[in-house]
């Protein structure tokens, strides 16, 4: 492991441990599972799930990965024998994540602000019915226009 993937495990682990212990943390989105809704650049607020009870449909949030955290919206929750399980979808990703368990979800997105890099406010809004498929043409054809301006950039 390299100096670089030290620090990212270090400061994933510090994030779940203060979400563990009720506070409130703010990092940086990256990717575009989230476009239009969250755009890479954004930071982001996670509070812990603990502080406003359980998730709803509609709402942002915030699923442990064994490299992180991933932000997608949560779009059901199914009971088998007995217990809940959640299943999150980024809002333009082709298809759902795997279903998880409470214990596996560290945080609700509460708020979100713009940087340098993305200067345009976040909508964390609760969102029921994200248009999966037009979400994810708008994402192909934004990296497709980014690949066609570094082409036309590398041939000057």
């Amino acid at each position: 492991m390299n100096n670089g993937q030290n620090n990212h495990a270090i400061v994933k682990d510090i994030g779940l441990k203060l979400l563990s212990e009720g506070k409130s943390i703010r990092i940086k989105a990256h990717g575009y599972s989230m476009y239009p809704c969250i755009k890479p650049g954004s930071l982001i607020l996670i509070e812990p799930i603990s502080i406003k009870g359980l998730p709803r449909p509609g709402e942002i949030i915030a699923v442990r990965r064994e490299n992180g955290l991933i932000a997608h919206r949560l779009s059901k929750i199914i009971n088998k024998n007995g217990i809940n399980y959640y299943i999150a979808r980024g809002d333009s990703n082709a298809y759902p994540d795997n279903p998880v368990k409470i214990s596996n979800i560290a945080g609700r997105i509460v708020g979100a602000e713009t940087t340098g890099e993305n200067p345009v406010p976040a909508d964390i809004r609760i969102n029921p019915k994200p248009n999966y498929f037009i979400n994810r043409i708008r994402v192909i054809g934004l990296l497709l226009w980014k690949q066609g301006k570094k082409r036309l950039r590398s041939l000057n």
